[in-house]
Order: structure tokens, then sequence, then C-alpha cells
């Protein structure tokens, strides 16, 4: 009976006769290098598993300490994953935590004398406690990333978020490159700034990125900066030209502000701010944005003069983004695309005067641009889209959002983009004709937008994916929100064709019904190589009946990460059928405030 109940535990245990014992541990080696260390999905799931064999555990164990960089920020850690692994990375140098779920102490326990990057992501619930401990914890600490919001404790009160940022810049000697961002509602101008309360900067400082709205005092640049971000309530011309005269070695430029009221005409940027950045010579990215948050505004004083000074003296640009430049025309955005002839990403969001022309030259120039992004450039049209195709051979990605001059006879140059692999035509003007074209074409297309293409109906999009061309194959992510003449047809023809599509977003498609969601719920079930849907936004879909809240519940939905219900019957479903739900996959987020796909837990994310 003893030799029975031994034999009963080893059995229970997965270490008396598990296959695994007898795998020589050389090869579970050989097979854990071979994993890459960005590989976020895989790392924790085979650190969990480690308990169902000695052999495993020892290996995950050398693995893990041999790692320079882990990566967990692809979905919020759990509490059970955490403690298999929190303890196993010896001499890891960077770490970058999703920290929806953690605390100071959880936090605390990936920190060491090795680290030298710590990247704090979604830190909603963390204190001022853990910043005052990560110079302590790590002091050969180099690069410092931190994610906070508006309601954490370190930001509700600014003189608390002020003394942890002194802190680390005082006693984090080693620092390079410093990055707090922070999502935050309106604040009403700069009142709580204390003016010339500088903070000093780390001699060794490179890269600065923050958010200038929650500080107390004003940031000193230091000549070694290299990389500067800064969200702003207003950018105007002193401030850029603090900027170029105190950072000579300038590379990377990324400034953003967040109107709370209309900017006064005479603090606004003009010409001459922008004409101040000629002097950076080392400038290879430029972002100036204007958000319209709170107010519609956009850069009134700056004209095409203050870019063609620009481009002039920056021609090593190989980035620039620019939203919100009303005034500048054509001969503006076309002496950066002629100047810059290493021009790669070009993005030019709510710029009323381009029009076609601004790309009339760019075939002379050979400019080898992979990004082009023109959203809401309402004078572009399909001659100027044509014009870029046919130019800029290598492209990669094409945004188009809410072109309405944009139509289908553009649609045959763009499918023969052979490297095109983001594609958006959201609110443009094409047709179900375009889809036809689209479908044929072997652009290895992996997103694809046509949110609020009214034109385009449950035909086009059967032509798009059953017309024998790549896209069916490669497309990841489809966005079909705002289609009214979507319905559940198109939904299982998606799911039928497309195996590799992981998001989905049909959000405001009125037709769609319970059929649909069945369709995706079992998508990844079967045994038809069809990837598990990651994303799913069905927002203000009324056609969707409570009876599919069911459908959230395990087995279905293999492998959902986020799904967005807001504004359909299944936020009116019990508290306690969501608590069921979130205890069975504590991975899963329920959004129901109308988030946009991939928002994770509120956290929509801002590139800063």
């Amino acid at each position: 009976m003893a030799a029975h109940k031994k034999s009963s535990v080893a059995s229970v245990s997965g270490v008396g006769d598990s296959s695994l014992e007898k795998l020589p541990e050389c090869i579970l080696d050989e097979i854990l290098s071979k994993f890459d260390e960005e590989t976020e999905d895989i790392l924790p799931t085979i650190c969990s598993l480690t308990c169902v064999s000695r052999t495993l555990n020892s290996s995950v164990k050398k693995h893990q300490f041999s790692l320079s960089y882990v990566n967990l920020s692809a979905f919020p850690l759990h509490i059970n994953t955490l403690n298999s692994i929190r303890t196993r990375f010896g001499t890891t140098k960077k770490i970058i935590l999703n920290c929806f779920r953690l605390d100071d102490l959880s936090i605390k326990c990936f920190l060491g004398e090795y680290v030298e990057e710590v990247h704090l992501l979604k830190a909603t619930s963390v204190t001022y406690h853990i910043l005052f401990d990560i110079p302590k914890l790590c002091p050969k600490l180099r690069v410092l990333v931190v994610e906070l919001s508006d309601y954490n404790e370190v930001t509700k009160c600014e003189h608390v978020y002020d003394v942890c940022l002194r802190f680390i810049l005082k006693y984090c000697s080693c620092l390079e490159a410093l990055e707090f961002r922070v999502r935050m509602g309106k604040r009403d101008g700069n009142g709580f700034r204390i003016l010339y309360n500088s903070y000093i900067m780390p001699k060794n400082c490179k890269v600065f990125k923050l958010d200038i709205r929650v500080l107390l005092g004003i940031p000193t640049l230091r000549q070694t900066m290299t990389h500067i971000s800064l969200v702003l309530h207003l950018i105007t011309d002193d401030i850029v030209r603090t900027i170029v005269n105190s950072c000579p070695l300038l590379v990377e430029l990324e400034l953003i502000d967040i109107p709370t009221s209309m900017p006064r005409w005479c603090h606004d940027l003009s010409d001459i701010g922008v004409q101040s950045l000629a002097g950076c010579r080392h400038l290879t990215s430029l972002s100036i944005i204007r958000k319209r948050q709170f107010v519609y505004a956009t850069f009134a004083r700056t004209t095409h003069v203050g870019m063609i000074l620009l481009s002039e003296g920056c021609k090593g640009l190989e980035s620039v983004r620019l939203d919100g430049f009303s005034r500048v025309s054509d001969a503006g955005f076309a002496s950066i695309l002629n100047s810059c002839l290493n021009l790669k990403k070009f993005e030019i969001n709510n710029a009323f005067l381009l029009t076609d022309l601004a790309f009339k030259d760019v075939r002379k120039v050979h400019t080898p641009l992979v990004e082009v992004k023109l959203a809401s450039c309402s004078s572009i049209t399909s001659e100027g889209v044509r014009e870029l195709a046919t130019s800029c051979t290598l492209l990669e990605v094409l945004d188009l959002l809410d072109c309405k001059s944009v139509s289908d006879p553009c649609i045959s140059n763009v499918s023969f983009l052979t490297f095109l692999t983001s594609l958006n035509l959201g609110g443009t003007n094409v047709t179900d004709v375009g889809m036809t074209v689209l479908g044929k074409s072997n652009a290895p297309i992996s997103c694809l937008s046509l949110r609020g293409c009214q034109r385009v109906t449950d035909e086009g999009i059967t032509f798009l994916f059953e017309g024998g061309g790549k896209i069916s194959k490669t497309l990841s992510s489809l966005d079909l929100g705002h289609m009214p003449g979507i319905t559940d047809n198109v939904i299982t023809t998606v799911v039928d064709v497309c195996v590799g599509l992981v998001e989905l977003c049909i959000r405001n498609c009125v037709h769609v019904t319970d059929e649909a969601i069945k369709a995706l719920a079992l998508r990844g079930s079967l045994q038809d190589g069809s990837k598990r849907l990651r994303g799913l936004d069905i927002c203000n879909c009324l056609g969707v009946s409570g009876e599919s809240f069911e459908l959230l519940k395990k087995p279905l939905f293999c492998g959902l990460q986020w799904v967005g219900i807001g504004g359909t019957c299944l936020i009116r479903a019990r508290d306690a059928a969501l608590a069921e739900i979130c205890r069975e996959r504590p991975w899963l987020t329920i959004c129901q405030d109308g988030c946009e796909v991939g928002c994770r837990d509120g956290w929509q994310y801002h590139k800063f």
C-alpha cells in the first residue's frame, strides 16, 4: 500500500515517469537557447510549466540566468505566473514589465544590481516608494522608462511627482535615458508650475522624454542630449530656440502640445521657431504635433516659408511627422521631400493645403520612402496617390485615412507595391471595384483598415479575400468599423479565409448579429490552421444580444486578450458573470468604455 501511495504521488507530481525526464538536459538547453529574448508570450508560459519536470525546471533556470533582456510587457502579469519567474533572472540587464496588476513588492523582485534598463509600463498601482527604491536597487541604471496615469498616487499631487523625479535625477548618476509617460486629463494652464525651479540632469544624459505638463519646474537641457521628446501645453518659438541652442548634437526631436484653450497669436509657434531648427545639423527625426483633444487649434502662424528654410538646414532628415500645419502649402512640404534625400518616413496630418502637386517631382528625387501617412489631407486625390505609388516602390506603410478625394483609380497602382504591409483606406471613397483589384494583389498586407468606407459592401469584401491574391494569407489585423453594409456573411468569410487574423474591429456594424460572434468564438478551436483571435471590437453592434456573453466563457475564444463591448447588450451582464469570466481568464480585458482595439485596461498607447 505504501508503494502504491508513493507511485501515485510520483504520477501526480508529474516527475515519476514523465517523458520529459527521459529527455537529455543538453537537448532542452539547446531548445531554450533558440527562443528569442523578446518572445513575450512564450517565456511566462514556459516558466509556469517548470513544475511538471525537474529537468525542464533546471534548464529553464539556467536559461533565464543567461538572459540579458527579459520582455514581459505583452500582457499584465498574473501573480501565479509571477511567483514562478520573478526570482529566476540572475544577471539580467534589461527588464520590461507590464505593471498593471503588480504592486511595489512584486516589481522589486525583478530589480537588482545587474539591471541597467528598467521599463515599468502601465504602472497604475505603484506608489512613490518604488521610484525611491530604484536608485538603491539598481546602482548601474542607465535607462528608466515609467508609464504613469493622472490617477496614480505619484501624479495625483504634483509635489510628490516633483520630489520623485528630483530624487531619481540626483541618485541615478549613470542615467543616460529617462522617459516618463503620463496619461492625464485636462490641466488648467501652467498655474502649478514654479518658474526658475530647474531640474539638473545627469551629466551623461542623452535621451530625455518627459511630460512637461506635470512638472513644477523646468528641466535644464545638456549639450550631450541627442534625443528629446516633450509633451507641452503649448509649443512656442522660445521653447524651440532654447532646445536648438542648448543641444547642438540633437538627433531626434519630438514636440507634442495639447492646448486647453485657443493659443494667443503672439505666443504660438511661427516660421521663426521652425526656421531655427535649421541649426540642428545632425537632426534625423523631427515630430511637431498639435493634438486637438480639448480645443480645435492649428499652427496658424507657420507657413511654407518656415518649412523651406528648415529643409535647407536639415537635409539629413530620415523621419518627418507634422500634424496641424493648416497654413503650409505644397511648396513647404515639397521642399522637405526634395531636399531630404534620405527621407524614409513622411507623415502629414490635417494639412488642408497639401495637394497632389507636392508629389509631382518625387520620381526625380529617388527618395527611399518606406512609410507615408497623409491622414485628413482632404485635397489629396487618386492622382497624387498614383504618382506616389509609382515613384516610391519600396513603400511598406501607406495611410490615407479620411482623404475623401481618394477613390478606385489609384488602387491598381497601390496593389503593385510588393513590400506594402500596412494600408489604411478608412474614410476614402473606394468601392467594391477597388476591393476587386486589391484582392488580386500580391502585396503582403498584414494590416488593413476600411473604416468608414460607405461604398464598400459585403460583395466587395468577398472579392477582396477570395480574389486569389496574397492578402487572405498575410492579413493579421482588419478594421471594418463604421461600415453599415457589413453583415454576418462577411464575418463568416473572414473567419474561413483569413487564417492569420488576430485582430478584428467591427464597431458600429449594426447588422452584425450573434451568428457572427459565434463564428469568431469557434475560430482557433478547430484544427484548421487558423490563428487565435486576440483582439475583438464589437462596440455599438446593436444586433448582438446578451446571449453572446456566454461565448466569452471557456473553452470558446481561445487566446482572446481584449474585447470591446461598449454600447451593446453585453454591458448589461451581471457583475457576477463578469467576475466569473475574469477569474477564468485573467489575461482577458473586457472594455465597456468604447475604447479602440488594444487599449489594454485603459492604457491607449501614445508614443511620446
